[in-house]
């Protein structure tokens, strides 16, 4: 039993840890052995939380690594990572102790290899397509010959001097240059950023809108021309009120943006040629057009002269057409003074004819049938007028019966008890309106009273007055010639101040003024 008690008990001298000391000295042992690694995987899971931090999983077949990027980091990443993508993610391990996880903190992480870029650019191009981005009713037609075109390139490369060349061979425009990244991290932003620019310019403003946006780049790889892949340059130029033509890289070369633009150039110099005719080939059209017309002209002149010489000759003389005319005048005039004579000789005798049927003994006929007409009608019209008068009256008597005195009297009581509950209202209004005006008064009243100098006065204390003025100091008071106390039940004159050599000050007395903040004692 002795030699069981002296035995030693495993693990009893072995050290305690707290979780957070075991914790720690993991982070330590994986922060030392993997300080700076390099891991190939398909990105899993990608989290984008507000903060601007980017979350993600990496995994292969077996295994799944935990990675974060941090903000400042995630926003210079050329290439965003997505789901599904194959990348090489550089960083550094760590571990995550309140989660017990070990994670990766990304420093960069790029595309692995040509085929995750490829995929994922097919990725975002169906994505798009579905949307209608690519649709052609979409497409607006190009400017014939544009006032202003707005170019959004790099400054100082070959790209600008040779679309200016070009545009200065075919015909001479304002050109307008947004500088831009075209390649790296702040290109996809700074692109949108300019497409949205010269759409937000007011045409004829002081800096004018342009009539066409031109965005142009060199030749390059495919990591070069990554910028103008991305899904905020595509919809910028999808949602350009100004028609806009894409020439980015080579003839080879496509982009996200030669889909969604109205028209693609293989090259930027094809772009120039697109936008802008050839003005020596438009001056010769119109030389060529001018000369068309002229001859056009003067063969249509020519051959409408020879018509009207020719329809001039089957017409007949102008003295043939008058002669006609001009004897049926002189004979018409012959006959003239005949014709008047008869017709007046006619109208005569037809005159003499109705003339000799009027005599004064039918006039009188007529008349005296008349009045016996009027005479045998009048006792006739007195009984009508007796019989309408009659029917009017009945009518009349018929709807008096119908009218009651009862409805109107009831209306009137209903309106006089409407009046008397209104006037009941009213005054029971005015009364309450009135006691709240008397509170209010009331309540000002004492507040007057409590910052009036005289509720201080009842208090003790009393105010000092100096030849009619309120006297706060000493100094003052020596001055005065005549000192008056006023205390809360009335006041009393003190005489001469003290220090004065003067006598008691004739004249009335000066005005009291309310004393000031500090006259109290």
């Amino acid at each position: 039993m002795s030699d069981l008690i002296d035995e030693p008990i495993p693990g009893v001298n072995e050290p305690e840890y707290t979780v957070t000391e075991i914790s720690g000295a993991i982070k330590r042992v994986i922060e030392g052995e993997f300080s700076h690694v390099r891991i190939r995987g398909e990105v899993g899971r990608v989290s984008r939380p507000r903060s601007g931090h980017l979350y993600l999983d990496l995994k292969d077949d077996k295994s799944v690594l935990n990675g974060v990027i941090w903000k400042g980091v995630a926003g210079r990443l050329s290439v965003q990572p997505e789901e599904g993508m194959e990348v090489v993610a550089t960083g550094r391990m760590t571990t995550f102790g309140g989660q017990s996880r070990y994670q990766i903190v990304i420093e960069d992480i790029k595309p692995a290899g040509m085929g995750a870029l490829m995929a994922m650019l097919e990725k975002r191009k169906k994505a798009l397509e579905a949307e209608g981005l690519f649709a052609p009713e979409h497409k607006r037609p190009l400017p014939y010959l544009p006032e202003i075109i707005g170019v959004i390139t790099s400054p100082s490369g070959a790209v600008i001097r040779d679309i200016l060349h070009r545009l200065r061979d075919r015909f001479p425009r304002k050109v307008l240059i947004w500088p831009v990244a075209v390649q790296g991290e702040n290109c996809a932003p700074e692109v949108a950023r300019a497409i949205a620019g010269f759409n937000a310019l007011t045409p004829g403003g002081a800096l004018p809108r342009p009539d066409l946006l031109i965005v142009a780049r060199g030749g390059g790889s495919i990591e070069d021309l990554w910028g103008f892949n991305e899904e905020i340059v595509a919809r910028a130029a999808a949602a350009s009120d100004i028609p806009l033509i894409s020439a980015v890289g080579h003839e080879t070369d496509t982009t996200l943006i030669d889909y969604v633009s109205d028209k693609r150039a293989p090259t930027p110099t094809a772009a120039a040629e697109l936008a802008v005719p050839v003005r020596l080939e438009l001056l010769a059209w119109a030389d060529q057009q001018g000369a068309r017309l002229s001859r056009a002209l003067t063969q249509t002149i020519g051959l409408r002269g020879q018509r009207l010489r020719d329809m001039a000759r089957a017409l007949p003389r102008p003295e043939t057409l008058l002669d006609g005319p001009r004897q049926r005048f002189d004979r018409a005039a012959d006959r003239l003074p005949l014709a008047l004579t008869g017709m007046v000789q006619k109208r005569r005798v037809q005159l003499s004819e109705s003339a000799g049927s009027l005599r004064p003994s039918l006039l009188s006929r007529q008349l005296a049938e008349q009045q016996r007409r009027l005479a045998a009608s009048a006792p006739r019209l007195g009984a009508g007028l007796s019989a309408t008068v009659e029917r009017k009256r009945e009518a009349l008597g018929r709807r008096t019966d119908r009218l009651s005195i009862g409805p109107i009297r009831r209306n009137v009581a209903q309106q006089r008890d409407r009046l008397g509950d209104l006037s009941r209202r009213l005054s029971k209004a005015g009364t309450a309106q009135t006691d709240t005006w008397r509170k209010q008064v009331d309540a000002l009243d004492r507040l007057r009273e409590t910052l009036g100098y005289k509720a201080t006065l009842q208090r003790g204390y009393a105010v000092v007055r100096g030849d009619g003025d309120v006297v706060t100091t000493a100094k003052a008071a020596r001055k005065a010639t005549e000192l008056e106390i006023e205390f809360a039940d009335g006041r009393i004159s003190a005489g001469k101040a003290p220090g004065t050599g003067g006598g008691t000050k004739s004249g009335p007395k000066p005005k009291p003024k309310p004393p000031e903040q500090g006259s109290l004692f």
